[in-house]
């Protein structure tokens, strides 16, 4: 296994670790996670926030190095959206709902369903294009989606920080929903132009 493969399955394993640990928490009964005084970051979600920002970098390094080094393999061609989809989606279904421990900013459920299902659309048409060995090209907005979700996480497991300021000036509007909003919207954006862009790969051939 080469150096670019074992960074994706590093960040895979660290991952799993967060995930469960966070649920082991919530399971130990009493359990309360401080704060950093009174800027309303919870201690634990500030581990996770770090973690998140060092595996979205990890993402971007082990494809960098794969590429530069002409080590682009299968395996790494599998493992690497696996690890991507791990990192982000765990974490999105884990912040749906404020968990009674670890009190933050919540996520809407229905803005998750948008952004897992869309990964779910892309992810099955990607495949179905590779069955017939056509390769589909990424889109502007699936980028900028990407972005806004690496963006947005860390914020809500900050409880908004650093822009509480802000948040504290403009009353009901908080920039970490926004950015989540966003980030709901280029799924949906992305994910549209994705499907019709794309439409025809689903047409059987014709006997």
């Amino acid at each position: 296994m080469n150096i670019p493969n074992k960074i994706t399955v590093s960040r895979i394993v660290i991952v799993l670790m967060m995930i469960i640990a966070l649920f082991v928490l919530d399971l130990i009964p009493g359990f309360v996670s401080p704060y950093i005084g009174n800027s309303g970051i919870n201690v634990v979600y500030l581990v996770v926030a770090v973690v998140f920002i060092i595996g979205a970098l990890t993402d971007k390094l082990d494809g960098t190095l794969a590429r530069k080094w002409n080590q682009v393999t299968d395996l790494g061609k599998f493992l690497d959206p696996i690890a991507d989809k791990l990192l982000v989606d765990s974490l999105l279904l884990y912040l749906i709902v404020p968990h009674f421990s670890l009190d933050t900013l919540s996520i809407s459920l229905w803005c998750v369903l948008v952004m897992i299902i869309r990964d779910l659309v892309v992810d099955a048409l990607r495949l179905i294009a590779a069955n017939k060995g056509v390769v589909l090209a990424a889109n502007g907005f699936g980028k900028a989606k990407t972005v806004l979700q690496m963006v947005a996480i860390p914020l809500v497991l900050l409880n908004g920080w650093p822009f509480t300021y802000f948040d504290a000036s403009w009353g009901y509007f908080r920039i970490a929903s926004i950015i989540v909003y966003l980030a709901t919207l280029m799924s949906l954006l992305s994910g549209a132009i994705y499907v019709i862009k794309n439409i025809s790969v689903l047409k059987e051939k014709a006997k």
